[in-house]
């Protein structure tokens, strides 16, 4: 009897640990950590910086599309915010010891909704300017346990995609489905996949504001929701923020783990403690309903995830380097500066692997993680143009170095995951 794995398994499982985001980020160079900083509390290398920022600019714009505004607002609140919102009574096991400060005790913000409630409330407001979307990538902080803690996924410091959607109840539906579109919008462009879409509910227990009627109708409203966009989904109980049900969108990594990266949520609990309002056309007060909603979560989780899909190789809006020029050998490098120089005025990242890096299919396969190669010889420096290949293994005839950038500018800007045309060459 053969006490081993089966080779499935084991090729399975070395597949699986190939493509860990913990190794992956270390061996990339996209963040790492120290114990002098502390667990759960990774840095962000250059390229790791770079992937970070370009998926915070297309969350940014994306928003700025949909009607978001955004907003800052401190990381820090006095502990008495956190009791007005429930955190304190609910979620205090997870948050951060308060501080001592001058008579008074402020704390390591767990959420983001508190600030937005208290923004929102600083202004009178019409049903006119409602639905009012407010959104910030903000830094957030949670008291994790040493031995949940791991990589990019479980951390104690988070910088949160989050937004809060202050409207009328008839406004509700509406919101919570475009959320839904923004989701499946993002996802196309990171190349990523849902698992599945889970209505997470209350279950027993103190853990969960004590407002049956509630609960009732925000269960009602996200279930409606979900029918009418005709997604499969499963409801779980248990799962449910203590205010309020929530719409998950599941992921799932190469081991199998099942994570949640993007939420919907209604609340009807917070715009009540806060005292929110805006004067209806009736001329008198109504209360709003605040909508929760994370396109892609967290930017540690969503990094950590894109990592484990795509194997360090990012649609190419994403990756850190996004072309790499190739000097056949020195007489080029004046010409593959020039084109490094004209992709920088373009907005395309782009750096020269030098001949003295090793022969040039050293170089390309040093380079393989990159989504365009630009290979430069004699003929191709004398003419400007550029023999591409693409990180698929497709190379391209020769073609003009202007033709060559425009394009590959365009499909940048439109976060597309095709490396070029389908027709565009041979494999």
């Amino acid at each position: 009897m053969s006490c081993g794995h089966s080779p499935d398994t084991a090729n399975t499982r070395e597949e699986t640990a190939m493509h860990d985001h913990r190794r992956l980020g270390r061996e990339l160079d996209l963040f790492d950590t120290d114990p002098l900083i502390g667990a759960g509390l990774p840095y962000w290398l250059p390229d790791g910086a770079t992937v970070r920022h370009a998926l915070e600019e297309y969350i940014r714009a994306a928003e700025r599309r949909a009607g978001y505004r955004h907003v800052y607002s401190p990381v820090l609140g006095k502990r008495e915010l956190y009791e007005i919102s429930g955190h304190w009574s609910h979620y205090s096991d997870d948050m951060f010891p308060p501080m001592d400060l001058g008579g008074e005790q402020v704390v390591l913000r767990p959420s983001l909704c508190p600030h937005h409630a208290v923004i929102f409330r600083s202004r009178a407001h019409s049903y006119r300017d409602l639905p009012l979307r407010m959104a910030e990538l903000g830094a957030m902080y949670r008291s994790e346990l040493s031995g949940v803690l791991g990589g990019l996924t479980r951390v104690r410091a988070i910088q949160l995609n989050d937004a809060h959607i202050f409207c009328t109840l008839d406004q509700v539906a509406e919101e919570a489905r475009a959320a839904l579109g923004m989701i499946a919008d993002a996802y196309r462009a990171l190349g990523i996949t849902a698992a599945r879409h889970r209505l997470s509910l209350p279950g027993p227990g103190g853990k969960y504001v004590a407002a049956p009627e509630m609960w009732r109708r925000s269960v009602a409203l996200l279930t409606r929701v979900l029918d009418d966009s005709g997604l499969a989904y499963e409801a779980v109980e248990g799962e449910a923020a203590f205010y309020g049900p929530k719409i998950d969108v599941q992921v799932v990594d190469p081991a199998g783990r099942e994570s949640t990266l993007s939420t919907v949520q209604v609340d009807f609990h917070q715009p009540e403690r806060f005292d929110l309002n805006y004067m209806g056309a009736d001329g008198a007060k109504h209360r709003p309903v605040m909508i929760h909603r994370s396109i892609i979560g967290s930017v540690e989780r969503a990094v950590a995830h894109l990592i484990e899909e795509h194997g360090g190789a990012f649609p190419a809006w994403l990756a850190p380097v996004q072309l790499v020029a190739l000097p056949i050998s020195a007489n080029e490098l004046p010409t593959a500066r020039a084109l490094v120089a004209r992709c920088a005025d373009l907005g395309l990242r782009a750096e020269i692997a030098e001949p003295e890096r090793g022969t040039l299919g050293a170089r390309i396969r040093e380079a393989r993680l990159v989504p365009y190669q630009a290979v430069i010889g004699a003929k191709e420096a004398v003419n400007d143009h550029i023999a591409l290949r693409l990180r698929d293994g497709r190379r391209l005839d020769p073609q003009p170095a202007g033709d060559i950038l425009t394009r590959i500018r365009a499909l940048v800007a439109a976060h597309d995951t095709a490396l070029w045309d389908h027709d565009g060459g041979a494999a």
